[in-house]
C-alpha cells in the first residue's frame, strides 16, 4: 500500500532536484531506446545499431540520439580522465577546437612575436594545440612523447609567452 506512495516520491524527487531538466517525453524515448537496446542485444548476442533500435520502437533515430544524450549526467570540464606520473589529463585537454577563429591583427602579431621566443619543439606543441585543435594526447602520438611531456612542455610555452606579451 505504501510502496507506489515511496516509489512516486523517490521518482519525483529525482525528476524536481536533477541539476539539468529533461521533458517527461525526452526521457520515455530515452528508456524506450534504452530499454530496447537491452532486448536486441539479448536476441542478436551483440550491441544493436542506431537504426536496429529506431525499427524496433519507431522513432526516428535523431529523436533517440537527442534524447540519450539528454539523460546523460553533465561532466565538468575540469574532471580528470587519466592520471600519469603526477600530470593529470582533464577533460577539457581532450576537447578539440575545430573552428579556428579569427582574431583583430594586433594580436595575431604580438601572438606571432611571443611564438618567435619558444623553442622550434615548444611552437610546434603550440601550433598543434591551439592553431590545429589537437588534444594533448594527439600531439604526444605525433610528436611521439608522452602526454605529460606534451603537458609540461606546453605549461612552460604558455608562461613563457605571458611573460613576453605581459
Amino acid at each position: 500500500m505504501f510502496i507506489p506512495m515511496i516509489i512516486g516520491e523517490i521518482r519525483r524527487y529525482l525528476r524536481d532536484n536533477n541539476s539539468i531538466r529533461v521533458s517527461r517525453s525526452l526521457r520515455d524515448i530515452a528508456y524506450k531506446a534504452i530499454y530496447a537496446k537491452e532486448n536486441l542485444t539479448k536476441q542478436t548476442l551483440r550491441e544493436p545499431t542506431i537504426e536496429e533500435i529506431e525499427t524496433e520502437i519507431g522513432i526516428p533515430k535523431e529523436e533517440i540520439i537527442q534524447a540519450l544524450d539528454a539523460i546523460q549526467s553533465p561532466v565538468s570540464l575540469y574532471d580528470p580522465v587519466y592520471t600519469e606520473g603526477g600530470d593529470t589529463l582533464y577533460v577539457m585537454d581532450q576537447i578539440s577546437d575545430k573552428k579556428n577563429k579569427e582574431d583583430n591583427w594586433v594580436q595575431e602579431l604580438s601572438l606571432s612575436e611571443a611564438m618567435k621566443k619558444l623553442t622550434e619543439r615548444q611552437n610546434r606543441i603550440i601550433s598543434m594545440r591551439f592553431f590545429q585543435g589537437k588534444t594533448q594526447m594527439e600531439v604526444a602520438q605525433e610528436i611521439g612523447i608522452s602526454q605529460a611531456q606534451v603537458s609540461r612542455l606546453e605549461k612552460t610555452a604558455l608562461k613563457s609567452m605571458k611573460n613576453y606579451l605581459g
